[in-house]
């Protein structure tokens, strides 16, 4: 059973492989982008993990509004909204529950997915964060590192597409062969759930 803690660590895991990786997202937002993905999430994540040491949300739902809030509040751009969304909305479907298993999850972060793909009018193969956080979604039934895999594989499948929504999408055919920074950054944080729930990554909080 997964509980408040493991939420946490996975917020936290989250907040270290932004850290690390801003650099690479801003570079993949320069040629698509306004070249500030890394900046914002570095900045929003940073907030969260603060936020979660200070005072500890008691249940997992509750730490996961509690982080969407606050990347909405801090990210700037798209991805505070559809980020905040995310995780807000995975959040409420987990209700009140101090453990859920596996299988809540997965159909929470579904409607989590869902939220976001509402919000922002995105569907798979439009070059987004969607493409690298549906098929995660879809093959998180069957473990968490095969959902890591599958969001891994989709933003890389983004390279070749070209945009049909988000700021990239003015750029029409200039926007194929850049991986989405977007996806890229759903990849880590797909990863950062897997680690967390390996126990990786537990020593980069």
């Amino acid at each position: 059973m997964l509980d408040a803690d493991f939420f946490r660590r996975w917020m936290t895991v989250t907040a270290a492989s932004v850290d690390r990786e801003a650099d690479r997202l801003t570079a993949l937002d320069s040629p698509i982008g306004d070249a500030d993905h890394g900046s914002n999430l570095q900045r929003g994540f940073t907030a969260v993990r603060a936020a979660l040491e200070k005072e500890p949300p008691v249940t997992p739902g509750a730490v996961l509004v509690q982080s969407g809030r606050l990347l909405v509040s801090t990210v700037g751009g798209a991805s505070g909204p559809l980020y905040g969304t995310l995780l807000r909305r995975t959040g409420k479907a987990l209700g009140e529950a101090t453990e859920v298993d596996e299988r809540q999850l997965a159909e929470a972060l579904r409607a989590g997915v869902d939220a976001v793909m509402q919000l922002g009018g995105a569907a798979a193969g439009d070059k987004t964060m969607i493409d690298a956080l549906l098929p995660a979604v879809d093959a998180l039934g069957d473990s968490f590192a095969a959902a890591r895999s599958a969001a891994e594989e989709g933003a890389v499948a983004t390279t070749p597409l070209r945009a049909r929504k988000g700021r990239a999408s003015y750029l029409g055919e200039r926007s194929i062969g850049h991986q989405d920074p977007g996806a890229t950054s759903a990849a880590l944080l797909i990863a950062a759930l897997a680690d967390a729930a390996s126990g990786a990554g537990a020593g980069d909080e």
